[in-house]
This record gives structure tokens, C-alpha cells and sequence, in this order.
């Protein structure tokens, strides 16, 4: 059994795999072709965390491959309100052909996972945010920004900068990574990337200055500075990243038609100026949609391996 918890799970070959499948779909849907890859198969949602990105994409994708995709909020199921999780993950994989689970504790997802009969897809954790990566990725490979890519990440050590780390890791491209002091990433998954850096050949740095991050890259990325769940530290936490936020003077930095990625929902005048989101608008919402055909991609994948 095959889950989608984070992309140290997965092999460079297997992420590519995963991309070039999500691609493909993806020619497919723009012909008005329909192939059903998953036809009669439900995938159950439980989100712990709202979004409408992640909603929005994986019920339209289930329908799109022939399936059908169950919302359910902490209100309407159990999980996290008395039952344990591994009662939980028992009835639903009995019921359902695949899980996704968006929901803040990344251990609550792998004991989900180890106790379920069908694939599980993480849509988000307070660790690792790994399907946005993969429309990430599958956007610069659109954009034909894959090669050689120097990427820096600008802003909290957060689920996406741990997600960017296994990324590089595992297709072995320079991450640069800046945040504020005390926001830096998680050491122990940053060490894991390192161990894994070593094999692949990618370079991942951290450090605080912003500037340096972004001199010469070829991607430059962000997100919010207050993540769900830390409302009560927004005014301390702009004060903070004072410095921090992707304006033209930064994006000058780095190279001659460098893109800019944000994985949304974007504040302007915080973490990106209204001038660079727009001008880099096109790409940021190709990514959007990619969310869509990459987790379609991944979805696919999954059953072949559960059938193999």
C-alpha cells in the first residue's frame, strides 16, 4: 500500500512518474477527453483545516476521472472528538477506495495512514504541505523553468519550506531558504533533506537575509506569514518579517526572467507586493490550476500501484 504523506516517501523517478501522469490527464481534459481512470471509486475528504483550493481541486478531480469525493468537516465525522483515529481510518478505508486528509498534526495523518486499507493523501499538515509541491513543479515544467533550477524561498519556516526541502532533495536543484530569526525550518527534517541532498546532489542553504536568498535565483516563491491557527500573532509576526516581503527591488535580484510562485491565498503588501504578484499573476494561477491535474496525476498513480 502506497500513502502520499510527504515526498521523502518517493523516489526522483517516482515523482516525475507522478508529474508527466498529471500532464497527460491534463492535454487530455483541455480535448474534452474523459477516460474514467477511477470510474465508480470514492474518495472521502476530511478536513480538519478549511481551504478552498484543496476542496475545490480533489472533488472536481474525482469527478473528472469517473469517482466521487465525500466532504467531511470535524462536525460531520468523529475523528479528533472521541473516537480514536485508528477507529477512524478502520471504517472509512472499508467504505471509501482512497483518503485525503487535511488537518494540523502531521502524526495524526501517518497513524490515519497506518491503520487504513486504501491510499491516503496528505492535503496538508502542519509539517508538510507535499501536493502543492506537485502542482509546483508541474507548473515549471510548463513554464519551462525545470532545468537547473536555483529556487529561494522567502518568508516562514513553514509546510511549504519543509515541502520545498524534499522537493530539492529528491530531484537534486539549489534551494536557498530565508527566514526571520526564530522562524527557521524544522532542524530535524532539515537535517533528513541535507541526508538526502547528499545522494542527489542538491544544495539546500538556510540563512536570514532575504537578499542573499534571491541574488541569482531562477524561482522565487513565498507564502503567508500567518498560517491557520496563528490569527494571535499576526501583528507580531508583520512587525517580524518586516523586510521579508517579495517586492520589485527583490525580484531584481535574482535572474533575468526569474518567476515568482505563491501557493495562495496571497496578501498583498505583506508577503508580495501588489506589483510583483501581478505581473507574475499568470503563472501563479497556472499553479493554481495545476493543483487540480497534478492531484489527479497523483490519484491515478495511487490505484495502479494499490492494483499492481
Amino acid at each position: 500500500m502506497r500513502h502520499f504523506l510527504t515526498l521523502r516517501d518517493f523516489t526522483k523517478e517516482e515523482i516525475l512518474e507522478i508529474i508527466d501522469l498529471g500532464l497527460s490527464i491534463k492535454r487530455n481534459l483541455k480535448q474534452k477527453i474523459y477516460n474514467n481512470e477511477l470510474k465508480n471509486q470514492t474518495l472521502a475528504m476530511i478536513f480538519e483545516k478549511s481551504s478552498t483550493r484543496t476542496r475545490v481541486s480533489f472533488e472536481t478531480g474525482m469527478y473528472q476521472l469517473g469517482g466521487h469525493a465525500l466532504f467531511l468537516s470535524n462536525r460531520d465525522i468523529h475523528l479528533g472528538r472521541g473516537e480514536p483515529v485508528k477507529d477512524t481510518a478502520r471504517v472509512i478505508s472499508s467504505m471509501c477506495d482512497m483518503v485525503m486528509i487535511r488537518t494540523f498534526e502531521h502524526s495524526k495523518i501517518e497513524e490515519f495512514a497506518s491503520y487504513s486499507k486504501v491510499p491516503v493523501i496528505n492535503g496538508l499538515t502542519d509539517s508538510f504541505h507535499p501536493v502543492q509541491l506537485l502542482a509546483d513543479y508541474m507548473t515549471l515544467v510548463e513554464h519551462g523553468m525545470h532545468n537547473n533550477i536555483i529556487a529561494a524561498y522567502v518568508g516562514d519556516g513553514n509546510n511549504m519550506t519543509h515541502s520545498w526541502m524534499m522537493l530539492a532533495a529528491k530531484l537534486g536543484f539549489e534551494l536557498r531558504i530565508a527566514t526571520p530569526r526564530g522562524y527557521e525550518v524544522n532542524e530535524s527534517i532539515l537535517q533528513e533533506a541535507l541526508l538526502i541532498a547528499k545522494e542527489s546532489g542538491a544544495v539546500i542553504k538556510t540563512m536570514n537575509d532575504p537578499k542573499e536568498a534571491v541574488k541569482g535565483a531562477s524561482v522565487v516563491t513565498t507564502d503567508t506569514w500567518t498560517s491557520m491557527g496563528q490569527e494571535d500573532e499576526k501583528e507580531e509576526r508583520i512587525r517580524i518579517f518586516n523586510g521579508f516581503m517579495v517586492d520589485d527591488a527583490m525580484m531584481s535580484l535574482a535572474q533575468d526572467g526569474a518567476k515568482f510562485l505563491h501557493c495562495l491565498p496571497a496578501y498583498r503588501g505583506l508577503e508580495v507586493s501588489e506589483e510583483v504578484f501581478e505581473k507574475h499573476a499568470q503563472i501563479v494561477f497556472d499553479e493554481a490550476e495545476n493543483r487540480l491535474h497534478a492531484q489527479k496525476g497523483l490519484m491515478v498513480w495511487l490505484d495502479k500501484q494499490r492494483n499492481q
